[in-house]
């Protein structure tokens, strides 16, 4: 008997996958449709585990209430929007830091990254040492995963 052939799951995520790719010009630019991509992606991830957190805590108590099911709800669209602002405010950063300098390095990415932790910081009304310490971990992060997502794929295309 000859093995089944290899089929795609079908999930959220390739349904996502599938309308990013059949939409490439939604918003009409490159970059708006990348910032557009980052928001959508972000948020979809900070409501499904807003969602999760949600269910664990109700399985824990052992009942579900419509007040639960609709501060879940709530709580799946605020951690939507708040991440989501989040990746498009970096991307946007990003794009800008490439076409002020003429040129894509880790250095934009830094900047990006310490740019974005400082204002979502202060947009949640933190102090100056908490904003800070915010913009030096956000460009840490953004630093780290540039760097690891180049080498990843320095790696698989064998460069040296």
């Amino acid at each position: 008997m000859a093995p089944k052939p290899y089929r795609k799951p079908k999930g959220v995520c390739n349904k996502l996958r599938k309308m990013s790719r059949r939409n490439d010009d939604v918003a009409g630019s490159p970059v708006l449709n990348d910032i557009t991509d980052a928001f959508l992606w972000s948020a979809t991830i900070a409501a499904t585990k807003a969602a999760a957190e949600g269910t664990y805590y109700a399985i824990q108590r052992g009942s579900v209430s419509s007040h639960d099911f609709e501060c879940t709800l709530k709580r799946m669209g605020e951690e939507g929007v708040y991440w989501g602002t989040t990746a498009g405010l970096f991307v946007t950063t990003e794009y800008g830091l490439e076409s002020v300098r003429d040129r894509s390095d880790w250095k934009n990415t830094l900047i990006a990254g310490a740019v974005t932790g400082a204002v979502m910081s202060a947009v949640n009304k933190n102090n100056k040492d908490k904003i800070l310490t915010d913009a030096i971990v956000g460009g840490a992060v953004a630093t780290a995963a540039y760097f690891i997502r180049n080498f990843r794929t320095a790696k698989l295309l064998n460069v040296h």
